[in-house]
């Protein structure tokens, strides 16, 4: 996303009115996040949202201008305080006995709300790391703005149980990162989907600074608020789930000409430069409309059929690869996402494929091909030749 880009989602925003936030904490900073699309590049707010999920929704809304005070300067070295924060929430989950599941989490609620800086403005009262805020209990601003209190409201919440922490939560480590998180944070509903587009970016960040994600929580720790509230864990809805983790075998190049009926507008070399060019300096056209883009990547106007997934059935059996993963260069790859929809792309080669929504939603992007199973948790299918019979 480039800086025009980037001031259309701060108007678009703005005049949507959106309030993400309601209850307990306060709202994501825009400011905050568009700093980070800047400086970071698109990893960094990112959301993974699959063809056939619904509205991604916006990060934020009105949000006042930064004020003096205690918070960090979103304008400083903005990679070294992420990871300084980072090693803090990690700290303060390690001390009370909690996994690095819980570190994962309390990292991706962190980048989603204050895309991981203690800043010391927010939607409403909210401040620091989590967008706690002080009227509804969790603490004083001064409190909120010590990353390490704010941290440890995070996991366990007010002595007396209200606000309730992570901790606080009976059977938290079976939900999806998602839902732990929004169940801590209470966004509206239609919002709680926005902390999964945050685990691949919370993940490099841990690696970066060194923190264990797999450290096994301490055994029998009940959390110091005790007893817990018993919330019943969401199953995988196939389009923000959990990193799987095996997300399957690299690609690799195949080797296979089409069959004899398979002719398109472009050729196969021109489809892929086509595709990259899209990706390098194409616009926000493509949001949901997979099956759309590998159609026209191929010159044709429309693919002629509604459904990524459908369009995987109907090719003909011997065009179809079924789980093989060597598929020739300029071959559409499928996914099934769990959804309606489903998910095709055209790899490029390399490993790699052309994909709507994987790391900005409406633009393509070059990703490894194996993103689309460890980031949307989506099922391989196959792949097959270019092959648009219904195409105009």
């Amino acid at each position: 996303m480039d800086g025009r880009d980037a001031l259309r989602l701060a108007a678009s925003t703005a005049s949507r009115g959106v309030a993400l936030k309601y209850g307990a904490i306060g709202g994501a900073c825009l400011l905050a996040m568009l700093f980070l699309v800047g400086l970071l590049g698109a990893g960094s707010g990112g959301q993974a949202h699959a063809d056939s999920c619904g509205d991604i929704g916006q990060p934020g809304s009105s949000l006042p201008a930064p004020g003096p005070g205690s918070g960090q300067n979103p304008g400083g070295d903005l990679r070294k305080k992420q990871i300084e924060n980072a090693k803090i929430i990690d700290r303060v989950a390690e001390q009370g006995g909690l996994s690095g599941k819980a570190t994962l989490v309390g990292l991706m609620t962190a980048l989603q709300e204050s895309t991981l800086l203690n800043i010391d403005y927010g939607d409403r009262d909210s401040l620091g790391l989590f967008q706690q805020r002080p009227s509804q209990g969790w603490g004083s601003p001064e409190q909120i703005l010590n990353p390490e209190y704010s941290s440890k409201m995070f996991f366990f919440g007010a002595d007396s149980g209200s606000p309730r922490g992570l901790a606080d939560i009976r059977g938290w480590e079976a939900m999806p990162l998602w839902k732990a998180a929004a169940t801590v944070q209470r966004p509206a509903e239609e919002y709680e989907h926005l902390y999964a587009g945050q685990e691949t970016p919370a993940r490099q960040i841990a690696t970066e600074a060194g923190l264990n994600l797999l450290r096994a929580a301490e055994a029998g720790f009940p959390g110091p608020s005790g007893g817990g509230v018993s919330v019943t864990p969401t199953p995988t809805d196939g389009c923000y789930p959990e990193l799987p983790a095996n997300p399957g075998a690299p690609f690799h190049d195949g080797s296979a000409d089409w069959p004899e009926n398979v002719k398109n507008p472009r050729s196969t070399a021109d489809a892929i430069k086509w595709a990259k060019s899209e990706a390098a300096t194409g616009g926000k056209d493509w949001y949901q409309l997979c099956l759309a883009f590998v159609a026209r990547t191929y010159g044709w106007s429309f693919s002629g059929v509604n459904y990524a997934i459908d369009h995987y059935r109907e090719m003909p059996s011997e065009m179809k690869h079924d789980k093989d993963r060597n598929p020739p260069p300029g071959a559409l790859m499928y996914w099934d996402t769990g959804k309606r929809a489903g998910h095709v792309a055209i790899y490029l080669g390399n490993g790699e494929i052309a994909s709507n929504d994987i790391r900005r939603p409406g633009y393509i992007d070059v990703v490894p091909a194996t993103d689309i199973e460890s980031v949307w948790g989506a099922t391989y299918l196959g792949w097959a030749p270019p092959y648009f019979p219904k195409g105009g």
